[in-house]
């Protein structure tokens, strides 16, 4: 998962870095995540695709009470190898029926304007719910909208 990341990230994907990064830059936060698995708070989307890790993306639930029917989308991936495939597509429908399988009604994520992401996750049954305007700063004078989009399952 670490040299997917590290690849996607190196060639212009949006998972919460901005290229160049290497294993270290991105090793803290894949642990933190793996730590929401040992405590049962996240689930791992994993995908092969002709047995090969293809990418991956993470489900993260909640203990409260008042949001245990829907769940966060983070760091949804497919390795550039493997992009342009129709593998994204699979990996976000398998995102969902993993979340519709643990019980959930509703998925979320959010997205780095300026990649066209939002048609992707539209075609995959999201809608755009709100903007946080300028909200990442990838350069200096580079600042793109936080997308919100919500999904029911």
């Amino acid at each position: 998962m670490l040299s997917c990341w590290v690849d996607v990230t190196n060639a212009g994907g949006a998972v919460g870095f901005v290229a160049p990064v290497d294993a270290d830059d991105v090793r803290p936060t894949l642990d933190e995540a793996l730590a929401g698995m040992a405590a049962g708070t996240t689930t791992t989307a994993l995908l092969r695709v002709d047995g090969e890790r293809a990418g991956f993306a993470f489900i993260v639930g909640t203990d409260n009470q008042l949001f245990r029917h829907w769940a966060t989308v983070l760091r949804l991936q497919v390795h550039p190898r493997f992009q342009g495939r129709g593998a994204g597509r699979v990996l976000l429908e398998g995102v969902s029926d993993l979340a519709r399988a643990d019980g959930l009604e509703l998925l979320h994520l959010t997205y780095r304007d300026g990649l066209g992401l939002g048609r992707f996750y539209e075609a995959a049954g999201y809608q755009e719910v709100g903007r946080l305007p300028g909200m990442i700063r990838v350069a200096p004078g580079d600042d793109r909208d936080s997308v919100l989009m919500v999904r029911k399952v």
